[in-house]
């Protein structure tokens, strides 16, 4: 049966419906798509220059000198659209939130997501070149340094919530909650158990590996986000779905694009194959995955309509997410 899993280790998982026959309406849905008065790319672009601000901040060179080049080559490469801090602070400003309170958080999200990065991209892992337009970290740096720069990012982030998060605006224990939460999302139920799974697990272990590798940053991002400003424990649990399910439908449409773009790629260059829908059931099925998970992901947000347009930028990336509605043009 599509979609079946043979692994069932998440509590809370949270995976596509079967669905029927194949579509090729692409990654349409019936569900309707966020009003256009709301300007998701300059909302998510002004964000970028701040996080990027931050983030140069949050990474100065010291000694010794290589490890910290190596760090910034990744958390700081161009063209990279920031989407688990963005919807960190999105989530965070839904429930009133100050944004001043989440950029900490959102800087470290991304220094866990570029460590993750580093460390996926290895020889020994998922073998990849190149990542967000130039050459992989251990292409550059060597495979010792990528693996001590992803080892100096996790720890870093953690340091960096503590640290500079304002105490008069965020108690300390959501805090803690928000140290607990990336934690639980990075370790060995979380991101390390998809990848493991990805390089040793048979092919029905796709629905585990996709919601392990990719719905766990998405889920962390948006539960950090509404810890921070307080919300509510069923608020919190309507953001896990949803970030769950927009982390999945984000890798399924890029797993959808990369196999029409490898029609003409040679197949020498190119990468080790992972365990993705696409690859497991073809295109016209991840199509329908897509359809399904972007439901899913409107469905968990419109128990949070109460919030009015607050909610609105939630909204917009999973229309993003599926539709690649506009581009961002590097800094």
């Amino acid at each position: 049966m599509l979609l079946s899993s043979g692994i069932t280790a998440s509590p809370h998982a949270f995976f596509p419906k079967a669905v029927s026959a194949p579509s090729r309406r692409g990654v349409r849905c019936s569900v309707a798509s966020v009003p256009a008065k709301f300007d998701l790319k300059t909302y998510w672009t002004d964000l970028i220059k701040e996080i990027n601000q931050k983030l140069d901040e949050a990474i100065p060179v010291q000694y010794p000198q290589q490890i910290y080049e190596a760090m910034r080559y990744s958390v700081l490469a161009k063209g990279a659209k920031r989407a688990p801090p963005v919807m960190c602070v999105a989530a965070c400003e839904l429930f009133g939130g100050n944004r001043l309170s989440a950029f900490p958080t959102a800087c470290a999200l991304e220094m866990v997501h570029s460590a993750s990065l580093i460390h996926d991209d290895l020889p020994c892992m998922d073998d990849d070149p190149s990542r967000r337009g130039q050459p992989s970290n251990h292409t550059v740096f060597g495979e010792d340094m990528a693996i001590l720069a992803g080892d100096a990012l996790f720890p870093l982030g953690f340091k960096h919530i503590v640290s500079h998060t304002p105490t008069d605006l965020v108690p300390e224990i959501q805090l803690l909650r928000v140290i607990a939460e990336i934690a639980r999302a990075v370790g060995s139920t979380g991101m390390a158990a998809g990848q493991f799974i990805d390089l040793e697990g048979g092919p029905n272990a796709v629905d585990f590996v996709q919601e392990k590798k990719f719905g766990e940053m998405g889920q962390c991002s948006a539960v950090c986000g509404g810890l921070l400003a307080g919300a509510a424990d069923d608020e919190i649990q309507y953001l896990r779905n949803y970030g769950r399910a927009v982390g999945i439908l984000y890798q399924v449409v890029d797993d959808i694009l990369e196999a029409n773009a490898k029609k003409e790629t040679p197949e020498g260059e190119r990468k080790r194959k992972n365990k993705s829908y696409v690859s497991v059931y073809g295109v016209d099925k991840a199509m329908e995955v897509a359809e399904d998970l972007r439901s899913q992901a409107k469905g968990e947000l419109a128990k949070l309509d109460k919030y009015g347009d607050q909610v609105l930028p939630l909204y917009s990336f999973v229309d993003y997410a599926a539709d690649r509605g506009f581009s961002f043009a590097p800094e």
